[in-house]
């Protein structure tokens, strides 16, 4: 049974950084597209980073340069290092993973196959 389990959130000023982890079990990460979406209220979810199969990243535009996202595979967990942080970086964080894409997961927010129940992070001005 595939399970992922996120931490890291909480509340931070502006500028601020965290880094969320989200621990994954039942089956090997190296075999998936795994990434980070988020939801604020009132908005759609959104890809925020991604890691394909063969290693490579995606992120959304808006978070290029201040978040990076990496993988240890020995430890079956994915990272989101958050830094510079704004307020409209404030939403509920989601891991997810889906074995079916080869490429760039970036774009299934709804599409795919499992997901963490999410971690909030909450980013104040």
């Amino acid at each position: 049974q595939v399970q992922l389990v996120e931490s890291g959130g909480g509340s931070v000023q502006a500028g601020g950084s965290l880094r969320l982890s989200c621990a994954a079990s039942g089956y090997t990460s190296r075999s998936y597209c795994m990434g980070w979406f988020r939801q604020a209220p009132g908005k759609e979810r959104e890809g925020v980073a991604t890691i394909a199969k063969d290693g490579s990243t995606s992120y959304v535009d808006s978070v290029k340069g201040r978040f990076t996202i990496s993988k240890d595979n020995a430890k079956n967990t994915l990272y989101l290092q958050m830094n510079s942080l704004k307020p409209e970086d404030t939403a509920m964080y989601y891991c997810a993973a889906d074995p079916r894409y080869a490429g760039s997961c970036l774009t299934s927010y709804y599409g795919m196959a499992y997901w963490g129940k999410g971690t909030l992070v909450t980013i104040s001005s």
